[in-house]
């Protein structure tokens, strides 16, 4: 709809849409159960406008409610749809190569997807997995790969910010995630060092037959595993597991090949 001014307005609903989802992704961090006023707070709306909105999410199954504290969770529908999308993604598939790669290695490994701005860990093979984990794509080793490594149509949050600014190594002076993602690219891995956690990462790209990168493996261990004289053994590791994936998470439609040409 194009008002009187030539200004477009969203169509009707939309914005009750937005606010809506707004809403669940206020649960993104996986913190404490939120009330309808915390739920206005992050979303800088009326508390009486989050509580509606809260309301008719657990009418729908999106929320549940503790009937105790009167705060909210994500609920059953959102499970549900997680689970769909957890098997339509194939990524059952990759917890038996996630969890082998992660004996064979004694490190962590996680599968990660972009989602927005921000990379998620999707699957795990460790005891205590992240799945889950949600980061900046620039600020870690698995979402610089799949910065490096973009969809085909380029898409990337712009402006790149500088590593400097986003990683926290204060006192240091890093290149420009542009020339990080230049290096990765050219290595063919992205590394974190990560003192302050006691671990380091490395993560190499799971690749579409197009080239980009779909999904990112990571690896992480202690630094007195992943030391600089085994990284390469730990490379090799990875990228043997990245290949399996690649042939595992293809999507059904892609596995089937061409029928022969007619006419």
């Amino acid at each position: 709809m194009t008002t009187e001014a030539g200004t477009v307005r969203p169509p009707a609903g939309a914005q009750a849409v937005r606010r809506a989802l707004d809403v669940l992704h206020c649960f993104h961090d996986n913190g404490p159960d939120l009330s309808a006023s915390d739920l206005a707070r992050r979303l800088g709306l009326a508390t009486s406008t989050a509580h509606r909105l809260a309301r008719t999410l657990l009418g729908a199954g999106f929320l549940e409610q503790d009937a105790r504290t009167a705060r909210y969770r994500l609920g059953p529908a959102m499970t549900e749809l997680g689970r769909l999308s957890y098997h339509q993604r194939g990524l059952h598939l990759a917890a038996p190569e996630l969890s082998d790669l992660a004996e064979r290695t004694g490190a962590s490994t996680g599968l990660a997807l972009r989602s927005g701005p921000d990379v998620v860990i999707v699957a795990g093979g460790s005891v205590t997995p992240r799945v889950g984990l949600r980061r900046p794509l620039h600020a870690t080793a698995p979402g610089r790969v799949l910065l490096a490594w973009p969809p085909a149509d380029g898409s990337a949050p712009r402006p790149l910010p500088s590593l400097y600014a986003l990683a926290g190594h204060l006192g240091t002076e890093l290149p420009p995630l542009a020339a990080e993602l230049a290096r990765v690219r050219q290595a063919g891995y992205a590394l974190d060092d990560g003192p302050a956690h006691g671990e380091r990462t490395v993560a190499v790209p799971v690749l579409e037959r197009a080239g980009h990168a779909r999904f990112s493996l990571a690896v992480r261990a202690a630094p007195e595993l992943l030391t600089d004289a085994r990284l390469d053994w730990y490379l090799a590791q990875a990228r043997a597991c990245a290949r399996a994936l690649e042939v595992l998470l293809i999507p059904p439609a892609e596995r089937r090949e061409p029928g022969p040409r007619t006419g």
